[in-house]
């Protein structure tokens, strides 16, 4: 029996306020300059692999941004805009309260602009009103933020962080096309969660939105590590997405095929760009509690967190049941795997809350559950030592 998947998606973004900026960019992460690398930002930020067929001709989120969503509306759900897509006279306008962010119009101007961080829409003049005939979104909707250096919201891009302010739910439950029984699961999962089979097989067990930075070394991405980077791309881009593609894996019982594919032939070059996404600065830690917290780790965590990537998985596939982990199990229950790959530990301190499921909220919550499940029995200063050297990470 084949599936074939149906809804679960998302929605758009703008500004609140925003300065007139400086040509000066900051950095965040470290981006190759091959050619491939620079197509594979391109697929990130602004391919949408022909997905609009979904969004506009069966979500109708077009219809919804042009006569509902206003930037006020839109900062509400967290999402993000582009200040070096803003025109300076645009910038200009805003601070000096010469534009309404109360009107949805103004969100279609920032798509027209193309400044919404993940959105790509087709603006039209009908009846002399510019006019959003069509939308889709990208890789960057869940998988970039930006550094908020001009207001909440708006600022440079940063790819590869994920966006654990936008409320995926909230924005397919405006959708006119989902039925009120699923409009009270979207609503249900709250900012930065996701579930990524709930269109699949009608059971919803939300995901904390993952890291795509840090991935160079890492063989399987995802929570369950059911496939390298490629295969869960491709997985998104056909199911969640939407995207005109192919994906098929028979372990789920799941086979999409649509001509022409306009998903496959830009996998590897995407793959080389999430690649080349470094993961952000190490967090500020007491020095010297680092060091000793390094000795805690070696001693306690070490035999799952290995090598330089800091999991057990890239050698030989090695997953771990729920049970032994000490996690919800329902999720892994719907995966092809059944279990849980170590997670890779980079940049922690960027990306609270941590576990899957966002059920650990801080580093400290994350060392006392282990301490319990795995009967570590540190002590409250090695707890404290271990959090410090975490946050080196």
């Amino acid at each position: 029996m084949t599936r074939k998947a149906s809804l679960a998606g998302f929605g758009l973004t703008i500004a609140s306020a925003i300065a007139v900026f400086s040509a000066c960019k900051a950095t965040y992460a470290h981006e190759k300059s091959s050619g491939v690398a620079t197509e594979g930002q391109r697929i990130f930020r602004f391919d949408t692999f022909g997905d609009e067929k979904f969004w506009t001709d069966t979500a109708r989120m077009n219809e919804v941004v042009q006569s509902s969503v206003s930037p006020n509306l839109a900062l509400k759900v967290g999402l993000k805009v582009d200040a070096d897509a803003i025109p300076a006279d645009v910038a200009q306008a805003i601070k000096a309260g010469q534009v309404d962010l109360n009107s949805p119009a103004t969100t279609v101007t920032l798509l027209k602009l193309n400044a919404v961080v993940g959105l790509h829409g087709t603006i039209r003049t009908v009846n002399g009103k510019d006019t959003l005939v069509r939308l889709g979104i990208t890789c960057a909707l869940c998988h970039s933020t930006v550094d908020s250096s001009f207001a909440p919201g708006i600022g440079h891009r940063r790819d590869g962080w994920p966006n654990r302010d936008l409320n995926v739910g909230a924005i397919i439950a405006l959708s006119p096309a989902v039925t009120a029984e699923q409009k009270a699961v979207y609503n249900s999962w709250g900012p930065g969660k996701y579930d990524p089979r709930f269109n699949l097989d009608g059971k919803s067990t939300p995901l904390v939105l993952p890291p795509a930075y840090g991935l160079a070394h890492v063989k399987n991405e995802t929570y369950t590590a059911e496939g390298p980077i490629s295969y869960w791309n491709a997985y998104v881009a056909v199911t969640q997405m939407h995207g005109q593609g192919n994906f098929s894996d028979p372990r789920l019982n799941l086979s999409v095929r649509q001509s022409p594919d306009l998903v496959t032939s830009k996998l590897a070059a995407l793959r080389e760009y999430q690649h080349s996404l470094s993961a952000p600065p190490a967090g500020a830690a007491d020095a010297a509690a680092a060091r000793r917290g390094r000795v805690v780790f070696n001693q306690s965590c070490i035999t799952c967190h290995v090598g330089t990537t800091g999991t057990d998985n890239n050698g030989a596939n090695k997953l771990h049941p729920p049970s032994e982990t000490g996690t919800d199990g329902a999720y892994a229950m719907r995966t092809a795997s059944k279990a849980y790959r170590t997670t890779p530990l980079r940049g922690l301190i960027q990306h609270a809350p941590y576990f899957h499921d966002g059920s650990a909220a801080t580093l400290d919550a994350v060392v006392d559950h282990y301490n319990k499940q795995r009967k570590l029995n540190l002590t409250a200063e090695q707890r404290r030592d271990l959090v410090e050297f975490l946050k080196t990470l």
